[in-house]
Parts: C-alpha cells; sequence; structure tokens
C-alpha cells in the first residue's frame, strides 16, 4: 500500500515547471517538464482599496509569445493589475519579477503630443537606431484610419478618438518585448480592428489584453486570465472556456459545500448526543478534532448581472419610416458626409451602420433622431413611433452634481425615488451605489447610467450609437440580449463584428467613399462585396489628387505588379511555415493535456494503491518531458525561420512600395 500525495509546486521565474511527488516522507519521485522560459511572474500579489480586496496571493505565469486575455467585471482589478505590472503602483503584498532590460509598452489614455505632425509624433517612438523605418510608422498609421493627409497634420488637431489612436500607433511602433493593451478598440471602426487584428496575431513577443469586446479577444489570445471573486485563473483557450471552467469550478464547491454542510451536521448531532456518555468519551473527542481540523466552506457571495430589458411602446403599422435620397453636409457647400441614402425602417428591423469613423453614422443617427436637419432629400415616421437614443457623445447630458438616483429621476417625467432605486438597481447600482455622484462614476458607470435613463421611457425604435463603448463583457452581453429580445425596430452604429453578426439583418454600409444599402447579414456582406482593400484606399487617394504622365501611371502599374508577385510568393513561402508550426502548437497541446490526463490517474491509482498502474503511469510521466521539448525546439526553429522570412519580404516590400513613392 502506497501512500502517495502530490503536491503542485508554481514554477519559478526559469524555463522548468516542476510536479512533484512524494512516496511517504523519504522517497521523493519529481517530474519536470518544458514550459518554456518564463517572462513575467507574478507571486502571492495581494492589493487592497479601502475596503475593496480586489485581489489576494494570486499568482500566475507569462511565457513567451503568450497572448494573454485579461478578463473581470468592471472593477475588479484588471486595469490595477496592469499598472502593478508597468510599477504606476504598489502592490500591498507580493512580487512581480520582471527580467532585467525587458520593456514593457502600454497604451496611454492620457494625450502628451508634442512634435509638429502626426507623422513625427509616430516616429518618435522609434527610438535610437530606427530613424529609417518611418515607412512602419506610416504603415501603422494607415491600418489605424489615418489618411495620407493627416499625416501631415497637427497632433494637437486630432479629435479624442484620433488622439488615442495615435497613442495605440505609438506603441505599437516602439516593439517592445510586452504589450499592455488596454481597451485598445475604443474608438476603432471595424477596419482598424480588423487591422489590428492581423497585426496582433503577427506579433512575435507578449501580449497582454483588456476589451469589451469578446470577439475581438478571442481572434487574438492564446490564453485567458480571469480575476473572478479576488483570485485568477490562466487558462489555455478562449473567454467561453474560461467562463465555463469558472462556472463548473463554482458548481462543484456548491455541492461540495452543502454535503460539507451536511456532514458537519451530523458530527454535532453526534457530539452532542453522545457527550455526556463516559464510555463514548474518545470517539467524541475524536469527532470534535476532526470538526475544527476541517475548515469550513463558506457560501459563494451572490455577483450581481445586468440583466434588463427595454420598455416597448406597441406600433400598429407594417412602416415605421422612410428615408429617401438623404443629404447633410455640416457646412454650406462643404462635402456630404449623407448623399443620396434610401431605406425604409419596418417593426422588428435590425438595421446595423457600420465603416470607417468620421465618414457620418453617428451624423446619420442624429438626423434620424431629428438633432439634424438634412439638407436635400426626405425623412417621415409614422405617427405612433416612439423613439429612443442613445449617443456616444452623450455623457454630457449628464449633471455631474447629481446622484444616480437624481440623475433618473431629472431624466423622467413622473419617476419616482423608488422607481429611480429600483431602475439603477437593475444597472448595478444597488443601495448606497445609486448615491454616487456622476461626477466620480467611470466611463463604464456612465454608459450604464444612459442606459438606465433611455428606459425611462417606452420606444418602438431604438437609435443606439456605439453602445458597447466602456461596458465590461458582462454587460456587452446582457445588452446585447436585452437588445435581441425587443420587439420594436433597432438600427446600431457599432464596431464589434460580434454584435453585427448576431443582431443585423439589414446594413447601411459607409465604405469606399459612399454610404450605401446592403439588404443581407454581415457574413453577406463580407462574402459578396467585404470591405475596400489597402490597394483601392491608395488607388482612390491617388485619383482624388488627379491623375499623373502616363509614365508615371505606367510605373505604377509596374510597382504594382511587382507586389502583387510578391505577395504571391510570400503566401507560398510562409502560409505552409505557418501549417507547421500550427501543428506543433497542436502536438505540445495534445502533449501537455495528456501530461495532465496521465497525472490525474496516477494520483487516483494512488488513491486505489495499485503498484502496477502507479509504476506504468510514472513510466509515461517520464517521457513527457523530452517529447515536450523536443517539439518546442522545433517550434523555436520554425519561429525563428518565419521571423527572418517575414523581415525579408518586407524589406523586399519596402523598396518597391520605395520604387512607387518615386
Amino acid at each position: 500500500m502506497y501512500n502517495l500525495r502530490w503536491r503542485y509546486v508554481e514554477p519559478t521565474p526559469s524555463c522548468y515547471g516542476t510536479d512533484e511527488f512524494e512516496f511517504d516522507q523519504d522517497c521523493p519521485i519529481t517530474f519536470s517538464f518544458w514550459k518554456g522560459p518564463l517572462m513575467i511572474s507574478v507571486q502571492n500579489l495581494t492589493k487592497i482599496y479601502g475596503r475593496q480586496t480586489l485581489f489576494r496571493e494570486i499568482s500566475f505565469s507569462v511565457n513567451a509569445k503568450e497572448r494573454i486575455g485579461v478578463v473581470g467585471r468592471n472593477g475588479h482589478g484588471k486595469t490595477t493589475l496592469f499598472r502593478l505590472i508597468l510599477g504606476l503602483d504598489e502592490p500591498d503584498e507580493g512580487a512581480i519579477s520582471i527580467p532585467r532590460n525587458y520593456r514593457v509598452g502600454h497604451l496611454e489614455q492620457e494625450i502628451r503630443h508634442t512634435h509638429l505632425s502626426v507623422l513625427q509624433e509616430g516616429c518618435s517612438a522609434l527610438g535610437a537606431g530606427r530613424e529609417d523605418e518611418q515607412w512602419k510608422v506610416e504603415k501603422i498609421l494607415a491600418g489605424l484610419g489615418f489618411s495620407s493627409a493627416d499625416l501631415a497634420g497637427s497632433p494637437s488637431q486630432l479629435s479624442g478618438g484620433y488622439a488615442v489612436r495615435l497613442n495605440l500607433a505609438k506603441v505599437l511602433v516602439s516593439e517592445p518585448e510586452m504589450l499592455l493593451l488596454d481597451e485598445p478598440t475604443n474608438y476603432l471602426d471595424v477596419l482598424s480592428i480588423r487591422w489590428l487584428i492581423r497585426f496582433l496575431n503577427d506579433w512575435k513577443h507578449e501580449l497582454m489584453l483588456i476589451t469589451h469586446d469578446r470577439g475581438f479577444m478571442d481572434q487574438v489570445v492564446t490564453h485567458t486570465l480571469a480575476i473572478h471573486r479576488q483570485r485568477v485563473r490562466k487558462i489555455q483557450g478562449g473567454t467561453q472556456k474560461a467562463y465555463d471552467q469558472i462556472l463548473k469550478e463554482e458548481e462543484t464547491y456548491e455541492k461540495t459545500r452543502i454535503n460539507d454542510e451536511k456532514r458537519r451536521r451530523d458530527v454535532e448531532i453526534y457530539i452532542q448526543r453522545f457527550r455526556a456518555k463516559a464510555r463514548l468519551a474518545g470517539l467524541v473527542q475524536s469527532r470534535i478534532k476532526e470538526l475544527a481540523r476541517h475548515e469550513k466552506l463558506e457560501k459563494l457571495e451572490h455577483l450581481e448581472t445586468l440583466e434588463f430589458s427595454f420598455r416597448e411602446a406597441p406600433f400598429p403599422a407594417k412602416l415605421m419610416g422612410e428615408a429617401e435620397n438623404l443629404h447633410f453636409s455640416y457646412a454650406a457647400g462643404g462635402q456630404d458626409l449623407l448623399h443620396g441614402i434610401g431605406f425604409s425602417i419596418r417593426p422588428g428591423d435590425r438595421i446595423g451602420v457600420m465603416g470607417q469613423n468620421g465618414k457620418g453614422k453617428s451624423t446619420l443617427l442624429k438626423v434620424l433622431a431629428g438633432r439634424l436637419i438634412p439638407g436635400k432629400g426626405q425623412l417621415s415616421f409614422h405617427p405612433s413611433v416612439l423613439t429612443g437614443y442613445y449617443a456616444q457623445t452623450n455623457e454630457k447630458d449628464l449633471n455631474p452634481a447629481l446622484s444616480i438616483v437624481e440623475e433618473l429621476m431629472a431624466g423622467g417625467a413622473g419617476c419616482t425615488e423608488e422607481e429611480a432605486r429600483t431602475l439603477a438597481g437593475l444597472f448595478l447600482f444597488s443601495g448606497d451605489a445609486a448615491e454616487k455622484k456622476i461626477d466620480i462614476l467611470s466611463g463604464g458607470e456612465k454608459s450604464r447610467v444612459l442606459l438606465a435613463k433611455l428606459m425611462l421611457a417606452p420606444a418602438n425604435l431604438l437609435l443606439l450609437d456605439e453602445p458597447t463603448n466602456h461596458l465590461d463583457m458582462e454587460s456587452c452581453d446582457a445588452l446585447l440580449a436585452a437588445v435581441d429580445a425587443f420587439h420594436g425596430a433597432v438600427i446600431l452604429v457599432t464596431h464589434n463584428e460580434t454584435f453585427l453578426r448576431a443582431l443585423a439583418s439589414r446594413l447601411i454600409v459607409f465604405d469606399r467613399g459612399t454610404v450605401k444599402h446592403f439588404d443581407g447579414t454581415y457574413d453577406d456582406f463580407l462574402e459578396q462585396t467585404g470591405w475596400e482593400t489597402d490597394d483601392e484606399i491608395l488607388q482612390r487617394q491617388k485619383a482624388s489628387r488627379g491623375a499623373g504622365s502616363s509614365a508615371a501611371g505606367r510605373g505604377r502599374i509596374d510597382s504594382k505588379r511587382a507586389r502583387a508577385i510578391l505577395i504571391q510568393e510570400r503566401s507560398r513561402t510562409l502560409n505552409p511555415l505557418q501549417e507547421e508550426i500550427t501543428e506543433l502548437e497542436s502536438g505540445i497541446e495534445a502533449l501537455e493535456e495528456e501530461q495532465t490526463a496521465v497525472n490525474e490517474a496516477l494520483i487516483e491509482a494512488s488513491t486505489r494503491g495499485d503498484g502496477q498502474a502507479i509504476a506504468d503511469l510514472s513510466r509515461r510521466m517520464g517521457q513527457f518531458p523530452d517529447q515536450i521539448s523536443a517539439l518546442y525546439d522545433t517550434l523555436a526553429d520554425r519561429l525563428d525561420q518565419r521571423e527572418h522570412l517575414t523581415r525579408e519580404f518586407e524589406k523586399r516590400m519596402k523598396e518597391i512600395m520605395g520604387d512607387q513613392a518615386d
């Protein structure tokens, strides 16, 4: 009979993790397995703000080339964790180990631009010895939606959203070892988000990402780090896998707690029943010690979840409204943001409005909401239409001096304090939280107040302009469910592809310099039309500046042909290499999963006292280190090969683009 005990030893900042098994006390057997070099190690970290504990004694590591999505409710410590890694805040307990000379770059929300042009500001992040890489800056700025004209403009003239984009470009250009990105998709349009996904998937180093956009995160990350109930769980895979595991763990915990309570009650009854019997004194004392040794499992605290529905007003007709040949410009004689768009609105419609920022999406909703008057065309609504309008800039409509309850009472005719408190509770402002002043609320909390105000009056047409900005994932999920359940019509401006796919049955698309109605889903649009390509944008920009000489035209055609040939060559070379890399990563993942399964089987065998099974499983455990290490070595070689070839293709592309510019 073996007395096998198992404990997991948290890996230290080295290349190896260890699982340690002990036979009795004098016979240690240790299995080591390759986990890749640790870039950052967090050990027993605790952070407390006032009465709120964000996390307690959390430990995790960031390994080489991992892209980690950090998820958790607003206010549970995601941004604080980033500040601790950056050294901008100090932990109450524990430590964060970062290798010497390891550079961590992060997206700053604060605007501090000091150069004369956008391009110069972007180039300021290149650093010494990289002055000749201006082309990389131009490429990244273009991907984030900056036009050629924008590059020569002053950073001080940029809108808040584009100023944050410039900060994002600077951190990407700086090429640190690790990227910390906190809500990078805020203020990005769908084209820039799709470009950023491609960029981050090609990122050669480490990444930690906070975003409310679940679809964006799942397309980028290799692991998910969930901050939940003051603890963390790092799980390989996307957000759904992480949430599923948390749910499963909590269900198991609750079943164990209930059984434990029943067992404790039985023991307590036994003690009370036989305490006075001298002949059973030994057994009673044994049970008392058992109760003392066995820690009582506390019931899990209930976590409030945002759940709401829009108040619906009935609508009696088949047609709610119609727009015909709408035009709008902010300046007399200026360029139209809306030029000839026409569409109808019917009960139950889900119309997604999408495209580049600054092209007129918000303007269209303001026209539909009656905030702006079209210059040409006709817009008509049925008399029974009741509109609810959420604008991404209407935080100015909130009075910073009022409390949440006061703001809701002021925003709804006849809204009593009791009704306001009930509504505030639905939006996670229960009890004293409803007395918070608007002035001290976070962006996400203000967004929830605005959504709550939208519910004060019944509506049968919702106009929603970027409602997911600043909301956490749980709140975005609740909003998606509420919009889906609403029986009226919804016109939604969003860059969130998850919302577009889940809701939109028709689209209004701002693309290729025009605005048009598309009768189909978002996937239909991608398959039939697709977004404007970089080549098309370049050609359109050149055409708008006037045609050059025929010789210059031939030069552009030759350059374009050379670029197309190089792109084909790059695909033929790198695609098979990428497939091999993917197979290697899958092989490593499969071996690590098998290793976990063997671990569990070994523990079960020890519990049964099955000596033969213990020996066989121990032998198999000893084979994992060499097998996994060999795969990691091959993977590292292929990654280096891909990086070298990618640099070569980028160099050749730079030469072609240089010729094209000449």
